[in-house]
């Protein structure tokens, strides 16, 4: 299956955007938040991106968690992380949220699996799940809400 980055209102490109449940403004970011994705599947990373900046956010990406923490690391304009849970590494994505949480508290994290269900007392305080097959109008939701809560 070939997937375009160009879309038509009645063509999603990708498993999991939903073109019949349109966005509503008040569901976008106010400000331009950050999201990193964190998943180690290239295409549903770039699927997750597209997703993301569709929507008004900024997104930065990751393979693996290592790779995260760097980038939390060395960049200050990170403020939701959208993180695959099964992955490989010396982190999964929940030790990821919970390492993120301690370090970075300010953070907000939505982890997601195709494999796992993962109830919300699994994640540290505030952390969101989203099971896989996600859609688009879902996870911005998610975001968005997210980022009002936090005042971003």
């Amino acid at each position: 299956m070939a997937f375009s980055s160009h879309r038509t209102p009645n063509a999603p490109f990708a498993p999991g955007i939903d073109a019949e449940e349109p966005i509503s403004a008040a569901s976008t970011p106010s400000d331009t938040a950050v999201v990193l994705v964190v998943e180690d599947d290239p295409l549903l990373r770039m699927n997750a991106v597209d997703m993301i900046e569709e929507a008004g956010f900024r997104a930065i990406e990751a393979s693996d968690a290592d790779a995260a923490i760097q980038m939390l690391e060395t960049r200050n304009d990170i403020r939701l992380i959208f993180t695959d849970i099964d992955m490989p590494g010396s982190m999964d994505g929940l030790a990821l949220a919970h390492a993120v949480a301690n370090r970075w508290p300010p953070v907000r994290i939505i982890a997601t699996s195709g494999h796992f269900k993962v109830s919300e007392t699994d994640l540290p305080s505030g952390g969101r799940f989203i099971p896989k097959p996600y859609r688009q109008h879902q996870l911005v939701n998610m975001l968005a809400g997210l980022s009002t809560a936090a005042h971003l």
